[in-house]
C-alpha cells in the first residue's frame, strides 16, 4: 500500500501544485488517511438510490450520502430526449437516474468492475434498452456529441493504490485536467455539463480549469456534511 507523505503537497504529475492554503492540504491528507484505513466491504452490496436498487461490487464505490442530492440534480436537468455521457459512472447510479427521461445514455469507468455493475444495474431497473456502458480512460473509448456530460471525479490528486482507488484519487488531476482539455468537442450545440465536487479536493485547481476552458458556470447546489468528523462541502457546477 502506497503511503501518502507531506511531500504530496509538491510538484506530482504535469507539475500539478496544490491551490488550496496549506491547511487545507492537511486537512485532506488527513482525510485520505482515515478513509483510506479501513478494509473495503467483501462481496457486493444491494443498495437503495433514489426508487432504484443498485448492486455495487466490493471494488467499485458505493454512492455517498450526498448522492441523492446529486441524483436529484441531475433528474432535473436532464430533458427528454437528450443523449447523455456519465464519465466516472461507479456503479451507474447517476447513469440510470438519467436513463428515466434521456434517450440514450453511455456510461464509462476505467474500472471494468463498474462498468459491468452499470449493466446488470440498468438491467434490474428495466432501463437496459437505453444504457451503454464500456471502459474508458476519461474520453478515450468515447464518440459523438451529448447534450448533457455528467462527471463525478475522483476528488483528490494522489496516486491510487489500485483500480477501485481510482474512484476517489486521479494523480495530478491528470484525468480532470484532459477531461476539461476535451469536453468541448463532445458537447452538442447547446450542450451541458453537471460537475460534482468537494473541499477533499482541490476546488481552487477546478475552478480553475473551469475558467480556462471558459464555460459559463452557475452552482446548483452546495451542501456541507461531516466526513469523518470534518465538515466538508460538496457542491455541484452546472457548466454550458
Amino acid at each position: 500500500m502506497t503511503s501518502i507523505q507531506h511531500t504530496a503537497t509538491t510538484d506530482t504529475v504535469d507539475g500539478y501544485r496544490p491551490l488550496i492554503p496549506e491547511d487545507q492540504v492537511e486537512t485532506v491528507l488527513e482525510l485520505r488517511k482515515i478513509l483510506s484505513g479501513g478494509a473495503p466491504e467483501e462481496g457486493a452490496q444491494t443498495v437503495p438510490f433514489l426508487g432504484l436498487k443498485l448492486t455495487v461490487p466490493s471494488t467499485v464505490m458505493t454512492p455517498c450520502p450526498v448522492s441523492p442530492i446529486l441524483g436529484g440534480a441531475i433528474f432535473a436537468e436532464v430533458q427528454e430526449g437528450d443523449r447523455v455521457l456519465d464519465m466516472g459512472t461507479g456503479s451507474g447510479s447517476l447513469a440510470i437516474t438519467a436513463a428515466a427521461k434521456a434517450s440514450e445514455v453511455l456510461a464509462v469507468d476505467i474500472n471494468p468492475d463498474a462498468v459491468e455493475a452499470v449493466l446488470a444495474n440498468a438491467q434490474r431497473n428495466g432501463v437496459a434498452d437505453r444504457v451503454q456502458a464500456r471502459v474508458s480512460d476519461v474520453f478515450s473509448a468515447v464518440e459523438g456529441t451529448f447534450d448533457l456530460i455528467i462527471f463525478n471525479p475522483p476528488f483528490q490528486w494522489f496516486a491510487a493504490r489500485d483500480v477501485a482507488d481510482s474512484a476517489t484519487t486521479d494523480e495530478g488531476y491528470g484525468a480532470l485536467t484532459r477531461f476539461f482539455g476535451e469536453a468541448r468537442q463532445y458537447l452538442a450545440e447547446n450542450g451541458r455539463m453537471m460537475i460534482f465536487f468537494s473541499t477533499m479536493g482541490d476546488v481552487q485547481y477546478l475552478q480553475k480549469l473551469i475558467d480556462e476552458a471558459g464555460f459559463q458556470h452557475e452552482v446548483v447546489f452546495r451542501t456541507t456534511r461531516p466526513v469523518a468528523d470534518v465538515p466538508v462541502e460538496f457542491s455541484c457546477h452546472r457548466l454550458s
